[in-house]
C-alpha cells in the first residue's frame, strides 16, 4: 500500500505474452512483485495498522498479475484481511470482489474550512485546549472510549490510525488532544494532526455517558477555530457513512465532502 490511509490506485494494465507467465515473489517482509519473464507487471504489499488489522494494497501494470498477487497474499497472511478503495473504481472493486473481498463499509471524505465555524460552547462544558490537559485523565479517556467502541461497533469501523504507537499506548502525542470537560469528567476529545497541506481530524469521540450533551459540536468547533486563529484554512476528516449523527455534525458545520472511500475485508 501507497500509504495506510489511501485507497488503491492502479497503473495502467498492458498484456502480459502468453509465453511468460506471471511469478509472484516476495521481496520483503511486507512486499510481493510479480513478474511475465524479466518484466515487472505488478506488486502487492501489507500494512498493519493495529495488531490483527492487516490493509493490502496491490498495483497492476496488467489484469492478468491480479489474481496470482491476491492469491500470494492470502497464502501468507492470515485472515481477516482489508483494502481500500476509491468508491467509484468500479474496475479495481471488481478484482477485489473476485480474489474473495466483500464491502464491509463506506466512509465520506470531508474537507471543512476552518473559517465556517464560530466558536461554540455547550452549555456545562469546557474545553482544554490542545497540550493542557492532565495526561493520565487523558490516558484513562482515551482507554474507556476505545473500551466502549471494541464492545459496540469495533475500533475499526473508526478512521484508520496511521502513526505508530508503542504496544500497550493508544494516546499517539498527548499534546494533539483537546479535551471536553463534563459533569466533572473528562468526557471527549478531538485529535488534530498539522502537517503539510490541510490539517487532519485524526478522532472526534465522546463517552456514551455524555453523548447528546452538544460535547462534538464543541470539540470541533474549538479545533477548527484554533486552526483558523493559527492561520490552516482547512482541515481533512474521514466519517462513516453509517454514523448519521457524525456527518451531519461536520456537515452543519460547513464540511463539504470530496469523495467516498470503500473498505473491503477478506475473513
Amino acid at each position: 500500500m501507497n500509504t495506510v490511509n489511501s485507497p488503491n490506485t492502479a497503473q495502467p494494465a498492458r498484456p502480459v505474452h502468453p509465453a511468460h507467465p506471471v511469478q509472484v515473489t516476495r521481496v520483503g517482509e511486507t512486499q510481493w512483485q510479480a513478474l511475465a519473464g524479466d518484466a515487472v507487471v505488478g506488486h502487492a504489499d501489507v500494512s498493519t495498522r493495529r495488531p490483527g488489522l492487516r490493509y493490502v494494497s496491490i498495483d497492476v501494470w496488467d489484469d492478468a498479475a491480479f489474481a496470482p498477487l491476491a492469491d500470494a497474499l492470502r497464502a501468507a497472511l492470515p485472515a481477516p484481511l482489508r483494502t481500500l478503495l476509491a468508491a467509484d473504481d468500479r474496475a479495481q472493486a471488481a478484482h477485489w470482489e473476485r480474489a474473495g473481498f466483500v464491502p464491509e463499509r463506506r466512509e465520506w471524505e470531508y474537507v471543512l474550512p476552518t473559517a465556517a465555524a464560530a466558536p461554540y460552547l455547550a452549555p456545562g462544558v469546557t474545553i482544554l485546549p490542545a497540550g493542557t490537559a492532565d495526561e493520565g485523565r487523558l490516558r484513562a479517556l482515551d482507554g474507556e472510549i476505545r473500551a466502549e467502541v471494541a464492545a459496540g461497533p469495533g475500533w475499526h469501523t473508526m478512521p484508520a490510525e496511521v502513526r505508530p504507537c508503542p504496544p500497550g499506548d493508544t494516546l499517539i502525542d498527548p499534546s494533539l488532544y483537546a479535551v471536553a470537560v463534563h459533569q466533572g469528567r473528562y468526557a471527549g476529545l478531538v485529535r488534530v494532526v498539522r502537517g503539510r497541506g490541510p490539517a487532519r481530524i485524526g478522532l472526534l469521540a465522546v463517552r456514551a455517558a455524555h453523548q447528546r450533551h452538544g460535547l462534538g459540536r464543541s470539540l470541533l468547533a474549538h479545533a477548527l477555530h484554533t486552526l483558523h486563529e493559527a492561520g490552516t484554512t482547512a482541515a481533512r476528516a474521514e466519517v462513516d457513512q453509517s454514523r448519521t449523527a457524525a456527518t451531519a455534525l461536520f456537515e452543519s458545520l460547513g464540511a463539504e465532502r470530496t469523495g467516498q472511500v470503500l473498505h473491503l475485508i477478506r475473513h
